[in-house]
């Protein structure tokens, strides 16, 4: 019977080390194997040149690399790049690069698939199919790294967690990944240039507080009125505003981190003196600022772009309270790359 072997990239450094001196060999030959693994990339064990033939062969019998493949990759006319990844079993995720003249910023996903129900987006209509591993999510950060190298002469400057997924519903897995990211012995990322974006799941903001994360947080929000975020989110029925206000102050008194608060505008939606005037007072609870962000439809009627009036309506009365708000443009829209399209349709 043929024994599985394990990703050698689950193992800590401490368990590689202890590998090999089970085995006769070096303690010091695990830091190598690390060091290959996580800040050069290898994506074979044949990759490790300053490894031995007999060690590499021996790391070939007992473990794989489940390294990230880029199936396809699109340009957009904006220089937006979207990757569709397929994973070490067959599976697909997207990510994204988009440019700025000042920065790149990576849009990763944290699940194939998604845990939620945003009847906005076309992620959530693939339902969740598996959570994605520390090591794939680190996959896709160095594949867009690479790209900003290639395309725009210039290393990646900025992370977000808005592709496909919650991740929050993915809390371990997302934090071993952004520890890698922004560790020396992984990419020497500051976290202050990640942002991790949940629709709002108020137990696991609490949790992030605890855990004293040095990341920024982004939270979907689109309605401060429960009955017509339910109406976008179903979901949210299980977490009221009222909970979602408890965290994200529990949050700010622990991290004195500001909230970057998403929403988007939508024609007979949320774009009434209502809408407006809830999102000012959900505002005041704790430092924020505002993205409203350009919506992408995804094939069906129900969502549609508000006009330019409401949107701003909505600046005016936010800006009137000194709320810091920005206007999101979207990028990559001819390549389904844009906010709430990521959906799998070439895989």
């Amino acid at each position: 019977m043929q024994i599985e072997k394990k990703d050698i990239r689950a193992l800590t450094k401490d368990q590689l080390r202890d590998f090999f001196v089970s085995n006769g060999d070096k303690a010091f030959r695990g830091n190598q194997v690390y060091e290959w693994l996580w800040s050069k990339g290898a994506h074979k064990f044949d990759d490790m040149t300053n490894v031995a033939k007999p060690t590499r062969q021996m790391l070939e019998e007992n473990f794989v690399i489940n390294h990230i493949k880029v199936d396809q990759m699109q340009r957009s006319e904006d220089g937006t790049v979207k990757n569709a990844v397929r994973l070490h079993d067959g599976l697909v995720v997207e990510s994204v690069l988009i440019p700025t003249d000042t920065r790149t910023t990576a849009c990763v996903s944290s699940q194939v698939g998604c845990s939620l129900d945003c009847n906005f987006c076309a992620t959530a209509r693939l339902k969740r199919m598996r959570n994605l591993g520390p090591d794939e999510i680190y996959d896709q950060v160095v594949a867009i790294d690479n790209e900003s190298k290639l395309y725009h002469n210039r290393p990646l400057s900025n992370i977000v967690f808005m592709g496909m997924g919650e991740p929050l519903m993915n809390y371990n897995n997302v934090l071993k990944a952004i520890e890698m990211i922004t560790s020396t012995e992984g990419l020497g990322m500051s976290p202050k240039r990640i942002m991790v974006s949940t629709s709002g799941v108020p137990k696991m903001i609490k949790k992030l507080a605890d855990d004293e994360v040095k990341f920024k947080l982004a939270v979907s929000l689109h309605s401060a009125i429960d009955e017509i975020r339910a109406r976008i989110m179903p979901f949210s029925k299980n977490f009221p505003l009222a909970d979602l206000r408890e965290a994200l102050e529990y949050w700010y008194r622990k991290t004195k981190s500001k909230v970057s608060y998403e929403y988007v505008v939508w024609k007979d939606i949320n774009d009434n003196k209502a809408s407006i005037d809830a999102l000012v007072k959900f505002c005041k609870y704790v430092p924020c600022k505002v993205n409203l962000i350009e919506y992408n439809p995804i094939d069906d009627g129900e969502f549609q772009q508000a006009s330019d009036e409401s949107i701003n309506a909505y600046i005016k009365a936010l800006e009137a309270s000194g709320i810091v708000v920005k206007v999101r443009r979207s990028r990559g829209k001819d390549i389904d790359a844009a906010c709430g399209q990521l959906a799998n349709k070439e895989a």
